[in-house]
Parts: C-alpha cells; structure tokens; sequence
C-alpha cells in the first residue's frame, strides 16, 4: 500500500451505481514531486508546475478521478479540505493548496452524467486514512482496459496498488489502469511473427491510465522527474499497445525525503512497481 509510507494518506468516494468515483492522495508537508504525460489525450489540473523548471516543488495532494475532464472539479473540494486544515504553499495572502489532478475516461460505463465533483472530492479527502481498499473504488469504479480492438473486447480495470522495499528505502504505486491495451498480452509478440494477427483498424479514445509513485527517499524536483520516465517504462512492460493517442497516460513522483537513497535504484524499483500494480488488476 503506498500508505506504508510514512505521512500518506489515501481516500476515496465511490458510485457503483453510475459506476465513477475519485481518488485522493494527501502527502506530508515538504513532499517533493514532479511527473511525465505520455499519452496522447490528458486531462490534467496544474500538472504544468510538475517541471522542474516550475518555481513550486512541493505538493499536498493528488486527485485522480473518473468523469474525464468534468472529474477536474473534484480538486476544488480537495483544495477547500486543505485550506481548512492550514496546508498549502505561503504566499503572501496566505496559503495555497498545490492540488495536481488527473482523470480518466469512464463516462460510457454506468451514468455519464454523474462525475464527482467539489464536494465528492472534500469527501474523499476527509475521510482519507493511512488504508485503502483497492479494485472497484474511487477513480477505478468504472475503469475499463482492452479496448484497442474494439469495445466489444472490453474487460473491468480498476485501482491497482504494490510497494517494493530495498532495506529501508520504500517505493509504492496507487495506480486507475483505464487502459485502452491489454494487461495480458503475452501472445502477440508470436502470433505477429506467424502472421496470425493483424492490427485492427479501431481508434479507442476513452482511456487513460493515470497513478502516482510514492517514495520515502530524498529526491530533487529534477530527480523526481527521472524517476516518473522509469515509472513509465512500467507502463509499456505492464500494457499493450501503452501511451497510445487515445490514452492520457500520466504519472505523479512523490518524495517524502525521509531516507537516502541512489536515484538509479529508485527509478529501477519505479519500473517494476507500477508494472506490478497495473498487472494486479488481472488478479482481481
């Protein structure tokens, strides 16, 4: 669980009914974080700061969210929880809650009409607690995967989760695999060289994976971008087709700072956990 991380927190308001929800991460204060896009289709909120060339470095939460860009406005009512407790980057009018939002496609499941919005996504965060349930909750409610060749072919995704450890260095991933490829993909590679398969025509658009890494290392605002490109090589190793046009693939790095570590180790167990956690799906 990225919860195991020391000052995380994680919740989540759920409709199984309409099928959608959103997920909150809240991190300790002087978290340092940044992240990559890859997908062709985003729908983000203040992921722009992420660069490290961007004057704030720090973060206090991350929303991922169904209900494709209308789940943006969930950041408001997560941004208004933080206010509340006092939590955000010192200006001089006081402080601002730096809240980063991603959200994935999943308005053709359920209702496409219900998206959490400013008071679904305070909820999450109020009720946000050091465990989390993962699957058919929050932002994997109505998550789909396979669909690159066509909806027909669709299965249920969801919220997938995993936590490596190197002594005590901790990596973890919480992670909505909305994908528009196939977890389990294992037979393409032969069937191509045989020539018993051909490339469909469709051009899935209602995607996206979206997640966060969390480490307790000490990272720059630089180095915590090096890692979210390894996090993604997790995607290509865990998705097939991965980063297609209709996908807004996108991942947050998080550093806690309470432990040193070497970036090239952190950026390898970066690979392997969010690979590990998109391919829990299938196990559930």
């Amino acid at each position: 669980m990225i919860t195991e991380i020391e000052g995380i927190r994680v919740g989540h308001w759920t409709d199984l009914n309409a099928q959608t929800g959103c997920t909150v991460i809240l991190f300790p204060q002087e978290t340092i974080a940044s992240g990559e896009i890859r997908g062709g289709a985003p729908a983000t909120r203040d992921f722009a700061l992420l660069d490290p060339n961007r004057l704030v470095d720090q973060i206090n939460a991350v929303v991922l969210s169904g209900g494709s860009a209308f789940g943006l406005s969930a950041c408001s009512g997560v941004m208004e929880f933080l206010e509340g407790e006092n939590i955000g980057f010192n200006t001089s009018a006081g402080k601002v809650p730096i809240v980063v939002g991603l959200s994935l496609f999943d308005l053709a499941n359920g209702s496409a009409t219900v998206r959490p919005g400013h008071e679904e996504g305070k909820e999450a965060a109020t009720v946000a607690s050091s465990t989390t349930p993962l699957g058919r909750v929050g932002a994997g409610a109505g998550a789909t995967v396979s669909k690159w060749r066509g909806k027909s072919f669709a299965v249920a995704g969801g919220l997938g989760g995993s936590t490596l450890r190197e002594e005590d260095l901790i990596v973890s991933c919480l992670i909505a695999v909305n994908a528009s490829g196939d977890i389990d993909f294992g037979e393409y590679p032969e069937k191509i060289r045989d020539g018993q398969f051909s490339f469909p025509s469709v051009n899935p658009f209602e995607n996206t994976t979206i997640g966060v890494v969390a480490t307790n290392a000490k990272l720059t605002k630089s180095e915590c971008f090096l890692v979210s490109q390894s996090a993604h090589d997790g995607y290509a190793r865990a998705l097939f087709p991965a980063h297609t046009s209709g996908d807004g693939d996108a991942v947050v790095v998080a550093a806690t700072g309470q432990v040193r570590a070497e970036v090239s180790t952190i950026r390898s167990l970066a690979t392997l956990v969010v690979e590990t956690a998109i391919k829990s799906i299938a196990d559930k």
